[in-house]
């Protein structure tokens, strides 16, 4: 028997892709061990197991990185409002960073020489998983099958993997009547192929898994309240069912259940990828919905107004492109994070919430930081405002535009004929 060519641990799903890419590893004479992670998908990690190692797979390692997942990336990007091209909260890739950090302490642990996964030669997770490898150990080596011509050309779709699967015994589930592939965390669900690659044709309903259609969810609204401190959410309160949790991940399961029950979080999109091919995706990300609108309201109330637009131009912008693009384990990011504490100093409060079919509205909110003074925005009182401290302060805002009227007068372009904005008469 040839010397094995050393240990890969493999990121493994379960699927046919990576119960594929276990057969062929180890056809290729790697001795292979599998690895998941545990970061809130609903997946039987028993039958996984099993089925890994009848595939071949020396030793199968399941780790619980759900409370990291939740405390170390969720909550953080919630505090900066994440968000990728104003619509995608991030879902997988704030999973990619805490699946990479479990599986290198493994491979490190267990003297693995490689890593592997079954990420596409076209998409993300490719680049996301690797970045992060080399950021925790750069010496890793990777092996990606699907950009190694001996795979792909041997395996130039579904129908050859199927039958390599039934060639080498092993198990799979057909699953012809659920044309796409989806990729599952606590955060949400995403789904994309198949079917899905037309951007004209309309995901079929049996096809969102976590949420209940916003037109079949309950005719009675469900109210909640969310605490936050310091911008991070540490109370749920559900006055229905009289329960509070206060719990980091309970917060967080608490929230996805409520959101699915009342059809949030759903999104239909075609983004553009990092390797810059566009995408056509579907995501139900239900807690992180509520979450979102719950935390951008109380920042209305509690923080800066100058401290938000700098966070909001520069912090949530870059931070969101550096997660979707896989730069988590990069001086940049740590640089950029290093921010979001100080921006979240006063975000303490809480926020009233009414949940109903699809809808997430804010019913109100109040903070003893808050920045909002009643009685200075009255228009029944002063309150300490003198309105004629505000002559001045149109007096000087007005400088530059008269000058810049005044020019265009002399150049003959008078604001006062009637042409809008762009210059186009109406």
């Amino acid at each position: 028997m040839p010397a094995s060519l050393g240990r890969v641990l493999l990121a493994y799903s379960g699927g046919l892709d990576t119960s594929c890419i276990l057969a062929w590893l180890i056809e290729q004479g790697y001795e292979v061990y599998a690895f998941m992670a545990d970061v809130g998908q609903e997946e039987d990690f028993v039958a996984a197991e099993k089925k890994a190692l009848k595939v071949g797979a020396k030793k199968f390692f399941l780790e619980d990185l759900k409370r990291e997942f939740v405390t170390e990336l969720i909550y953080p990007a919630v505090q900066a409002n994440c968000i990728y091209e104003n619509v995608y909260l991030l879902g997988t890739s704030l999973a990619r960073p805490v699946i990479a950090r479990g599986m290198i302490a493994v491979a490190d642990r267990e003297g693995c020489n490689y890593v592997s996964h079954g990420c596409t030669g076209k998409g993300n997770d490719q680049v996301r998983f690797e970045l992060a490898f080399y950021g925790l150990k750069p010496d890793i080596k990777v092996i990606a099958p699907w950009r190694l011509p001996e795979f792909y050309n041997r395996f130039p779709g579904r129908q050859a993997l199927l039958e390599y699967a039934a060639k080498s015994q092993i198990p799979v589930v057909q699953t012809a009547s659920k044309p796409w592939s989806t990729d599952e965390n606590l955060f949400h669900i995403s789904y994309e192929a198949g079917i899905l690659e037309d951007p004209n044709v309309t995901p079929p309903t049996d096809m969102w898994k976590l949420t209940t259609a916003p037109e079949e969810a309950p005719e009675t609204p469900e109210r909640i309240t969310i605490e936050f401190t310091a911008g991070l959410p540490t109370k749920v309160t559900v006055p229905a069912t009289g329960k509070t949790y206060t719990d980091a991940v309970d917060i967080f399961l608490a929230l996805n259940a409520l959101g699915r029950t009342h059809g949030i979080g759903r999104i239909d999109i075609v983004e553009n990828r990092f390797i810059g091919v566009k995408s056509r995706g579907c995501y139900e990300s239900p807690g992180a919905s509520i979450l979102r609108a719950a935390h951008v309201d109380l920042e209305g109330l509690t923080l800066d107004r100058n401290v938000r637009a700098l966070r909001d131009q520069f912090v949530t912008i870059e931070l969101s492109r550096m997660l979707y693009n896989g730069h988590f384990f990069t001086p940049e990011r740590e640089f950029i994070v290093s921010a979001i504490p100080a921006s979240q100093r006063t975000v303490n409060g809480l926020v009233r919430l009414k949940l109903y079919k699809g809808n997430v509205v804010v019913e109100g909110r109040e903070s003893s930081e808050g920045l909002y003074d009643e009685r200075q925005s009255s228009m029944d009182e002063m309150g300490g405002f003198e309105p004629t401290d505000t002559s001045g302060f149109i007096q000087i805002e007005s400088i530059r535009i008269k000058k810049w009227a005044q020019a265009n007068i002399r150049r003959g372009q008078s604001g006062v004929t009637p042409k809008d904005v762009y210059g186009t008469r109406v």
